[in-house]
């Protein structure tokens, strides 16, 4: 494997199946595991779109809940390339994992949650996905 993949941890459209996972793929990216985050994130479902687009917000020990998640690696000029696309409220920042590791990911600033609806309870963004099909049908 190549020395310079960067691991980046994916939360909603571009995890595995999901619309945007394209975009990981078509830099080069490799999926790697997944896993949850540590217990002390709060997952929003954020206003606008398309595609839907959360937001994971690290908050107070014991504040949050653990928050399906994806581990991908990039070479590293597709992780750059990857990072300079990625529009407001959404940054990457460190994210805290299940498994010990501390990888790079997506977060969102809190600014960005004005009409985003807390989403933590359901565990993970297909859950939720799921939840919006179940609601429609």
């Amino acid at each position: 494997m190549h020395q310079d993949m960067i691991e980046i941890v994916v939360v909603g459209a571009h995890l595995s199946g999901m619309p945007l996972n394209r975009e990981l793929t078509d830099r080069g990216g490799v999926f790697r595991r997944a896993v949850t985050t540590t217990a002390d994130y709060r997952f929003h479902a954020l206003a606008g779109g398309p595609p839907r687009r959360p937001g994971l917000l690290r908050v107070e020990d014991g504040q949050g809940g653990p928050v399906e998640a994806e581990v991908w690696a990039l070479p590293a000029a597709g992780f750059g390339t990857f990072v300079a696309s990625i529009p407001a409220p959404l940054c990457i920042g460190t994210v805290r994992l299940s498994d010990g590791t501390s990888p790079k990911g997506f977060l969102v600033e809190p600014a960005g949650l004005a009409l985003a609806e807390d989403i933590t309870r359901l565990g993970g963004w297909r859950a939720y996905i799921a939840s919006l099909t179940a609601t429609a049908a």
